[in-house]
């Protein structure tokens, strides 16, 4: 099972989707105080991350709806956000040193997203 989504417990009981490949952490989520608003998380980027656009806030580009930010980190790195259409966060990647690193993975969730197993760890 090398991509797929896991729920997570967090702190004070709370709980985190995350997006993973193998053992890596790819995107996690903010906390949230019932699993299934971590479940939720899920199904919407299921849903709406394989026809997302993209853009690139580094290069000033804005967007509207569901869609991928590329955003550069204050150390000049860059990391990727998935924006929900009412234009809060949903996930955040680690930060990459290279932009393409960060494009591979906005792929990688838009193409096995759907398909991904969810994992119960909490």
């Amino acid at each position: 099972m090398p991509h797929s989504f896991k729920i997570t417990s967090a702190k004070g009981g709370q709980f985190a989707a995350k997006f993973v490949y193998n053992s890596e952490i790819m995107l996690w989520s903010e906390n949230y105080t019932s699993k299934a608003s971590a479940q939720n998380c899920i199904d919407s980027l299921k849903k709406n991350a394989p026809g997302a656009s993209t853009v690139d806030m580094t290069k000033g580009e804005t967007g509207k709806g569901y869609r991928f930010e590329l955003v550069a980190s204050k150390d000049g790195q860059t990391f990727v956000r998935f924006i929900a259409a009412n234009n809060e966060p949903m996930v955040r990647s680690e930060t990459y040193k290279s932009k393409s690193s960060a494009m591979n993975c906005i792929e990688s969730l838009k193409k096995r997203a759907a398909a991904a197993p969810v994992v119960d760890e909490a």
